[in-house]
């Protein structure tokens, strides 16, 4: 512990010290003026999810919501967290299977939209099927 000091409650201060002594880095010149101006990076955990804890990615199998503009191999961003509503693109499973489609609810009755022309709408019968809302998407990461 040679030349260590060594701080404790029976501190005494630091008189003997003088401004030589204290650590300090080779800063010379002034900032530059853009500085004030500058922004920071693009952080896209920041701008997409809005839950951590309850966000998958997820990577889209198909053709169903083509003309919702989610595509085969897009990376979709669930939130477990938010409420699926009416009209809603949502994860959910049916019979064990997970179908991205979009929610559409009526009183009386609950549909998965898919979104092409090629696939029709599946009615759920909520008595007999296994039927759950995984959750909701909230953005579609799309490859160029």
């Amino acid at each position: 512990m040679d030349g260590e000091m060594v701080l404790n409650t029976a501190y005494n201060g630091s008189k003997r010290f003088t401004q030589w002594n204290v650590d300090h880095a080779n800063a010379t010149g002034f900032g530059a003026a853009a500085d004030d101006y500058m922004e920071r990076g693009i952080d896209l955990n920041e701008q997409l999810i809005r839950n951590k804890p309850s966000t998958f990615l997820m990577k889209v199998s198909g053709d169903a919501m083509i003309d919702a503009g989610i595509f085969n191999g897009d990376i979709v961003i669930v939130d477990r967290s938010v409420k699926a509503a009416n009209g809603k693109i949502v994860i959910a499973i049916l019979n064990g299977e997970m179908l991205i489609r979009r929610l559409e609810k009526t009183f009386n009755k609950t549909r998965l939209i898919p979104e092409t022309r090629k696939l029709s709408p599946i009615d759920i019968d909520l008595a007999a099927a296994d039927f759950s809302i995984w959750g909701v998407v909230t953005y579609c990461i799309h490859a160029v």
